[in-house]
This record gives C-alpha cells, sequence and structure tokens, in this order.
C-alpha cells in the first residue's frame, strides 16, 4: 500500500473550567507518534496545538506496554504486545471477540497481573506496584464502564460525587460545584437529581463518562462505549468522546469492536488477533487497508487480510476459513467482567 498523508486530525484550543479554580493553558503541543510496523504504514501529519494537563514530557509516552504476556490456565491470552499510547491521543483497541482485547484493558487498568513483560504508565511500572500504591496510579485515570454501573439507589448528581467524597479532602460544597461542571460537561446538568432507572442508556453513559471525569484524569480508559446503543446515541457519545479529548487534553484508550465508532474516535488503532498485536498505526493507515480493492488485497500478507476482513466485515476471509477450525476464547475469562477485580473495588467503594 502506497503512503497517505493526512491522517491528523485539528485539534483547536478551548478553555477548561475547574472546580480548582486554577485556569491553565498547556505550553505543549500534541504529539503525533511515528506509525510503526512495516515499511508501508502510512504517514500521518502533524496536529495542531492542544491544551495538556500537566505532563513530564509530552514526547514521552503516557503508557508503554513491552513484552505483555498474560497466560490462563497454561493458555497463552496475550503474547508479547507491545505498544506506546502518546499524550493528548485517543488509540483504539479492536478486534474480534474473543482476541484478548478485555485482558488487555484488565491488565492496563492494573486488575490482572501479567506473566511477563511491562506497563509503564505515567512513568512507573505498575505490573508489580503493591495494590496501596496502585490505588494512587487509579487516581490518575478514570474508567467509562460498559454498563455506566451507576449506583441505582443514588441520584447521578450522587453517583458522581462518589468519587470526590472517597478520595479527595474538597469540602461539600465544593464537591457540589465539581459534580454541577462534570454533569455540564457530559451535557446532564438538568438530570442531576434523577435515578438511573428515570434515564436512557445513551444518558448512563454519559452519566458514568461524568464519574470517570470526577478525579479529573490524566487518562481515560472506555470499555466499549457504543454498546446497546442505538446508531444515533452512539454517534453523540462519540462526539462527545472526541470533544472532550480535545478539550481536557486527557490520553483515551478504547476498546470496542463498532468499525463506526473506531474511525470517528481514533488517532490510531491497534488489531488485536489471537492475543496478538498485528498492527499498531495511524487512523488513516487502516481507512486505507479497508478500502483497498480486492484484487490489490491478494497480495497482502495474512496478518493484513485478517485486519482487512474485520475493518470491512467481509463474511468471507481468513477469519472465517480460520474459525471453522478453531475457536480462540481468551476472554471467557473477562467475559463482561472486563472491568472489576480490584478496579471495581477502587471505583465502587
Amino acid at each position: 500500500m502506497g503512503p497517505l498523508l493526512g491522517a491528523g486530525r485539528p485539534t483547536p484550543p478551548s478553555r477548561i473550567y475547574s472546580v480548582r479554580v486554577i485556569f491553565r493553558r498547556s505550553k505543549h503541543s500534541r504529539r503525533t507518534p511515528p506509525p510503526d510496523g512495516p515499511a508501508d504504514a502510512l504517514a500521518s501529519s502533524p496536529a495542531e496545538p492542544a491544551l495538556r494537563q500537566d505532563l513530564p514530557d509530552p514526547n514521552s509516552p503516557v503508557i508503554a506496554v513491552c513484552g505483555l504476556v498474560k497466560r490462563f490456565d497454561g493458555r497463552t491470552v496475550l503474547d508479547g504486545i507491545n505498544m506506546e499510547v502518546y499524550p493528548g491521543e485517543t488509540l483504539v483497541i479492536m478486534g474480534a471477540s474473543g482476541c484478548g482485547k478485555s485482558t488487555l484493558l484488565r491488565c492496563l487498568i492494573g486488575s490482572l497481573r501479567p506473566e511477563e513483560g511491562q506497563i509503564r504508565m505515567l512513568g512507573r511500572d505498575i505490573c508489580h506496584l503493591p495494590e496501596a500504591e496502585m490505588d494512587l496510579v487509579r487516581k490518575k485515570f478514570g474508567i467509562l464502564f460498559q454498563s455506566g454501573a451507576l449506583y441505582n439507589s443514588m441520584t447521578i448528581a450522587e453517583n458522581v460525587a462518589l468519587p470526590m467524597e472517597q478520595h479527595t479532602g474538597l469540602d461539600r460544597e465544593i464537591i457540589a460545584i465539581d459534580v454541577k461542571i462534570k454533569l455540564e460537561m457530559v451535557g446532564l446538568r438538568e438530570h442531576a437529581d434523577k435515578f438511573p432507572s428515570q434515564i436512557s442508556g445513551g444518558m448512563k453513559k454519559r452519566a458514568g463518562l461524568a464519574r470517570a471525569l470526577a478525579l479529573n484524569p490524566k487518562i481515560l480508559f472506555y470499555d466499549e462505549p457504543s454498546a446497546g446503543l442505538d446508531p444515533v446515541t452512539s454517534a453523540e457519545i462519540d462526539r462527545l468522546i472526541v470533544d472532550l479529548t480535545k478539550q481536557l487534553g486527557v490520553t483515551s484508550v478504547v476498546v470496542t469492536h463498532e468499525m463506526d465508532s473506531a474511525f470517528t474516535i481514533a488517532d490510531r488503532m491497534v488489531m488485536l488477533d489471537k492475543g496478538r498485536a498485528l498492527h499498531i498505526g495511524p487512523r488513516a493507515w487502516f481507512d486505507h487497508l479497508r478500502k483497498l480493492p480486492q484484487a490489490e488485497a491478494e497480495t497482502l500478507s495474512e496478518d493484513h487480510r485478517i485486519i482487512r476482513q474485520f475493518l470491512r466485515g467481509d463474511p468471507e476471509g481468513p477469519l472465517t476459513a480460520r474459525r471453522s477450525q478453531e475457536r480462540f476464547e481468551s476472554d471467557l475469562m473477562g467475559k463482561d467482567t472486563a472491568l472489576d477485580d480490584r478496579s471495581r473495588r477502587f471505583f465502587f467503594w
């Protein structure tokens, strides 16, 4: 495949309001990392300057995964994963069911410990941290759970306030102001006093996102943010993710198998298959691959043909042929519980 330019997306500056009454504009510009992988990786263009939270070095990865291996009952679920996530970017992790997405996410948030490899987050190797120190790291990231994971007995405002009450020393009056700000960010300020049973599925996702923002995180993790939503609501959530990433300068890691969402929100993408990272690169590389004519696709490597079939949703291809012979079920260990264990105890108290 030939190179294709223009992978970047302009990032217009906007003002961030914080209850801490410290309004900052970062001097750092967004770093667009070079594509890695084969020589035919697509180039990405420089991006506009963006607002940034305080990070030690905008040119260093916020998350660096090296040689990550995870096994269950002797079966390798993650097989030597290498990837980096840079300040202010959105990395989408995608792949078919059972490819290892949920397991990788659980490792990234510290609810699973790998057998081999390293995960450096904000400069610390989280794979070997004592649980008390890992909780300090967790204060620096937020998670949007697949279901929203709200407490049904609490109002939306009370759900958002909970992390602030548990993990900060802020006065109740300050927390109340901050809750209003977070709900305003996601368009739910008028619904603050409603209970989860009184709002729609899309609103629950928004409320969960407001709670994920409660501690002003540097990193946001999203577990299938558009799952179970109609196309219009899904598009609204996608736009919200894009807008918040621009406005807050946060780094986002999104697990999804929804291709429309992936191509809307991603700066870069990584494709997992049978626990391996087949390719990581800019969104434009994957877009070029999925649009490649069939005649040219016949000359691709098997890994690239697997990626192309997944991106296009084609019924025929190497993925289909392989499934008739085997079924790789790595994510059964985390089936619909991708974000529980230690992290649920921390975030749900």
